[in-house]
């Protein structure tokens, strides 16, 4: 039988991939066959990632790039290319407000100013925008290929304390989806992942706290946090065949936190 999950053949560019979710995405697409272009803003986690991936085998390329340099990221998507192949499956992870701030570090949205929208929106929206014109190009020349962005259900159902982020990630959905309209009699699609609370670096002082965790946990069906695989799981199937009659698309990956008709 054919395995419609293989990524055999294809190469993917993941950004964010140093940690978290991204790096789970890297390791599970490597393990399904693909290729790996592993960016990062610090070089040396994408670095550990790439040893990670060759160590079961696979094929990877770390690549340093701050996803809101559009200059940076053009040139990161031909490193990739003439290091390993032509890009076939982009997954837009980078997130948050950059590399140093959480996700935790919320401050309300009347006591803030542009100099503090700038990173969110930047790593949230922009970044998407970058990564996508630079990759999506070529897989519409190609004939093929899939975009897969991570965002959260911030972006859906709205968070209070994270208004900026919530917006930013509401925009890359948005986005994505007349992506999705632009470029799919190309032979390409573009899905977004939704998330809500994972386990991640990014909130490692949130769910270190037994009794936060618990708190948070009261908003969830399924009584446990998202990890990295829950992520993982949803791109790979958005990356491969078995998703090749599904664009458009927002798929939360949320325990129930909430609902999507």
């Amino acid at each position: 039988m054919q395995d419609l999950l293989s990524l055999s053949g294809r190469t993917a560019l993941v950004t964010g991939a140093g940690q978290g979710v991204g790096r789970q995405i890297a390791l599970t697409f490597a393990a399904h066959g693909a290729a790996v272009v592993v960016n990062d803003f610090y070089l040396e986690r994408a670095e550990a990632v790439v040893g990670e991936i060759e160590a079961q085998g696979s094929r990877a390329l770390a690549v340093q790039c701050d996803v809101t340099d559009h200059a940076a990221v053009c040139a990161m998507v031909a490193r990739g290319e003439e290091g390993l192949a032509p890009i076939d499956i982009l997954v837009n992870n980078a997130g948050n407000a950059g590399p140093e701030t959480s996700i935790e570090d919320a401050t309300p949205f009347w006591e803030t100013g542009p100099e503090e929208w700038a990173p969110w929106l930047g790593a949230n929206f922009f970044g998407v925008l970058n990564c996508t014109k630079a990759a999506v190009g070529g897989m519409v020349q190609r004939g093929h290929g899939r975009v897969v962005t991570i965002v959260s259900d911030a972006g859906r159902v709205g968070e209070p304390n994270l208004v900026v982020y919530s917006a930013a990630k509401a925009g890359a959905a948005g986005f994505t989806r007349a992506l999705a309209k632009a470029v799919g009699r190309a032979g390409v699609t573009a899905n977004c992942v939704a998330l809500s609370a994972m386990r991640t670096p990014a909130t490692a002082g949130m769910t270190a706290d037994d009794d936060v965790v618990k708190r948070i946990l009261r908003s969830y069906v399924v009584r446990r946090l998202g990890e990295p695989d829950d992520a993982a799981n949803m791109a790979l199937f958005l990356a491969s065949d078995a998703a090749s009659w599904i664009t458009g698309q927002t798929y939360p990956v949320n325990g129930g936190y909430a609902m999507a008709v």
